[in-house]
Protein backbone atom coordinates (compact mmCIF):
# COMPACT_ATOMS: atom_id res chain seq x y z
CA UNK A 1 0.00 0.00 0.00
CA UNK A 2 3.01 2.63 0.72
CA UNK A 3 4.35 1.55 -2.77
CA UNK A 4 0.97 2.71 -4.77
CA UNK A 5 0.92 6.13 -2.05
CA UNK A 6 4.60 6.51 -3.10
CA UNK A 7 4.13 6.06 -6.91
CA UNK A 8 1.13 8.43 -7.20
CA UNK A 9 2.15 11.13 -5.20
CA UNK A 10 0.35 10.53 -1.98
CA UNK A 11 1.15 13.44 0.59
CA UNK A 12 2.29 12.06 4.06
CA UNK A 13 -1.02 11.75 5.98
CA UNK A 14 -1.87 8.94 2.96
CA UNK A 15 -4.65 11.51 1.35
CA UNK A 16 -4.03 12.22 -2.25
CA UNK A 17 -2.68 15.86 -3.20
CA UNK A 18 -5.03 18.92 -4.56
CA UNK A 19 -5.30 18.82 -8.45
CA UNK A 20 -3.19 21.83 -9.22
CA UNK A 21 -5.54 22.62 -12.43
CA UNK A 22 -8.52 22.75 -9.93
CA UNK A 23 -10.27 25.90 -8.74
CA UNK A 24 -9.72 27.17 -5.16
CA UNK A 25 -12.52 25.56 -2.65
CA UNK A 26 -14.92 28.61 -2.22
CA UNK A 27 -17.39 29.25 0.77
CA UNK A 28 -20.70 27.65 0.76
CA UNK A 29 -23.01 29.79 -1.13
CA UNK A 30 -25.00 29.89 1.91
CA UNK A 31 -22.62 31.36 3.59
CA UNK A 32 -21.52 34.31 1.59
CA UNK A 33 -22.20 37.83 2.09
CA UNK A 34 -23.43 38.27 -1.25
CA UNK A 35 -26.04 35.63 -1.27
CA UNK A 36 -27.00 36.37 1.75
CA UNK A 37 -27.63 40.04 0.54
CA UNK A 38 -29.67 39.07 -2.29
CA UNK A 39 -31.92 36.74 -0.27
CA UNK A 40 -32.11 39.77 2.27
CA UNK A 41 -32.90 42.02 -0.17
CA UNK A 42 -35.32 39.80 -1.99
CA UNK A 43 -36.98 39.43 1.15
CA UNK A 44 -37.73 42.84 1.96
CA UNK A 45 -39.55 43.32 -1.44
CA UNK A 46 -41.62 40.05 -0.83
CA UNK A 47 -42.59 40.99 2.37
CA UNK A 48 -43.97 44.43 1.69
CA UNK A 49 -45.87 43.06 -1.35
CA UNK A 50 -47.60 40.02 0.83
CA UNK A 51 -47.95 42.94 3.38
CA UNK A 52 -49.62 45.00 0.96
CA UNK A 53 -51.59 42.11 -0.47
CA UNK A 54 -53.26 41.16 2.98
CA UNK A 55 -53.89 44.53 4.08
CA UNK A 56 -55.70 45.36 0.99
CA UNK A 57 -57.36 42.01 1.29
CA UNK A 58 -57.39 40.40 4.78
CA UNK A 59 -57.23 36.83 4.28
CA UNK A 60 -59.91 35.84 7.13
CA UNK A 61 -62.41 38.36 6.11
CA UNK A 62 -64.40 36.64 3.96
CA UNK A 63 -65.48 32.80 4.38
CA UNK A 64 -62.31 31.11 2.50
CA UNK A 65 -58.88 32.62 3.07
CA UNK A 66 -58.56 33.60 -0.73
CA UNK A 67 -55.57 35.92 -0.12
CA UNK A 68 -53.45 33.43 1.08
CA UNK A 69 -54.38 31.20 -1.93
CA UNK A 70 -53.87 33.33 -4.90
CA UNK A 71 -50.81 34.51 -3.19
CA UNK A 72 -49.27 31.08 -2.78
CA UNK A 73 -50.73 30.11 -6.24
CA UNK A 74 -49.47 32.89 -7.86
CA UNK A 75 -45.64 32.58 -6.33
CA UNK A 76 -45.87 28.78 -7.11
CA UNK A 77 -46.34 30.06 -11.16
CA UNK A 78 -43.65 32.39 -11.16
CA UNK A 79 -41.61 30.22 -9.53
CA UNK A 80 -41.60 27.56 -11.95
CA UNK A 81 -41.46 30.37 -14.42
CA UNK A 82 -38.17 31.81 -13.35
CA UNK A 83 -36.49 28.43 -12.35
CA UNK A 84 -37.16 26.81 -15.93
CA UNK A 85 -35.69 29.68 -17.85
CA UNK A 86 -32.68 30.21 -15.60
CA UNK A 87 -32.38 26.73 -16.26
CA UNK A 88 -32.91 26.96 -19.65
CA UNK A 89 -29.86 29.95 -19.76
CA UNK A 90 -27.81 27.76 -18.50
CA UNK A 91 -25.54 26.89 -15.05
CA UNK A 92 -26.88 27.98 -11.83
CA UNK A 93 -23.52 30.09 -11.36
CA UNK A 94 -22.75 33.98 -11.42
CA UNK A 95 -25.80 36.30 -12.40
CA UNK A 96 -28.23 33.18 -13.04
CA UNK A 97 -27.57 32.16 -8.77
CA UNK A 98 -27.82 35.84 -8.10
CA UNK A 99 -31.32 36.02 -9.36
CA UNK A 100 -32.25 32.53 -8.16
CA UNK A 101 -31.53 33.71 -4.38
CA UNK A 102 -32.78 37.20 -5.18
CA UNK A 103 -35.79 36.81 -6.44
CA UNK A 104 -36.46 32.71 -5.99
CA UNK A 105 -35.39 32.63 -2.43
CA UNK A 106 -35.83 36.23 -1.28
CA UNK A 107 -38.86 37.33 -3.06
CA UNK A 108 -41.01 34.21 -3.78
CA UNK A 109 -40.30 32.37 -0.55
CA UNK A 110 -41.29 35.25 1.38
CA UNK A 111 -44.39 36.70 -0.66
CA UNK A 112 -45.46 32.65 -0.32
CA UNK A 113 -46.67 31.85 3.01
CA UNK A 114 -47.18 28.31 4.22
CA UNK A 115 -47.15 29.05 7.70
CA UNK A 116 -50.66 31.37 7.22
CA UNK A 117 -51.58 28.19 4.59
CA UNK A 118 -51.13 25.85 7.83
CA UNK A 119 -52.60 28.33 10.30
CA UNK A 120 -55.80 28.88 8.10
CA UNK A 121 -56.36 25.19 7.67
CA UNK A 122 -56.45 24.67 11.53
CA UNK A 123 -58.86 27.97 12.18
CA UNK A 124 -61.08 26.03 9.56
CA UNK A 125 -60.67 23.21 11.16
CA UNK A 126 -61.08 24.29 14.71
CA UNK A 127 -64.23 26.16 12.99
CA UNK A 128 -65.97 23.13 12.47
CA UNK A 129 -65.63 23.81 8.63
CA UNK A 130 -64.29 20.76 7.66
CA UNK A 131 -65.40 20.62 4.09
CA UNK A 132 -63.71 24.17 3.56
CA UNK A 133 -60.06 22.91 5.22
CA UNK A 134 -60.68 19.90 2.79
CA UNK A 135 -60.94 21.95 -0.38
CA UNK A 136 -58.23 24.87 0.62
CA UNK A 137 -55.83 22.30 1.47
CA UNK A 138 -56.20 20.21 -1.76
CA UNK A 139 -56.80 23.33 -3.92
CA UNK A 140 -53.32 24.61 -2.23
CA UNK A 141 -51.21 21.13 -3.15
CA UNK A 142 -52.98 20.45 -6.13
CA UNK A 143 -53.45 23.35 -8.02
CA UNK A 144 -49.97 25.08 -6.83
CA UNK A 145 -48.50 22.09 -8.53
CA UNK A 146 -50.07 22.82 -11.39
CA UNK A 147 -49.40 26.53 -11.73
CA UNK A 148 -45.65 25.74 -10.78
CA UNK A 149 -46.08 23.29 -13.85
CA UNK A 150 -47.60 25.87 -15.96
CA UNK A 151 -45.27 28.26 -14.92
CA UNK A 152 -42.68 25.71 -16.39
CA UNK A 153 -44.57 25.09 -19.53
CA UNK A 154 -44.44 28.59 -20.07
CA UNK A 155 -41.00 29.68 -19.28
CA UNK A 156 -40.32 26.85 -22.07
CA UNK A 157 -42.55 28.29 -24.43
CA UNK A 158 -41.31 31.77 -23.93
CA UNK A 159 -37.95 29.98 -24.48
CA UNK A 160 -38.51 28.18 -27.98
CA UNK A 161 -40.15 31.39 -29.08
CA UNK A 162 -37.24 33.77 -28.46
CA UNK A 163 -34.66 31.36 -30.03
CA UNK A 164 -36.91 31.36 -32.84
CA UNK A 165 -36.89 35.23 -33.73
CA UNK A 166 -32.64 34.90 -33.23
Amino acid sequence: MNNFHETHGATADGSLPVDPDSPAPSRPVHAQPAAIAAVALGGLVGTGVRYAAETAYPPNSGPFPFTTLVINLTGAFVLGMLLERLALSGPDDGWRRRIRLCIGTGVLGSYTTYSSFALETVELLQDHRVLAAALYMTVSVVVGTFAAGAGIVLAQQFGAHTEDKR
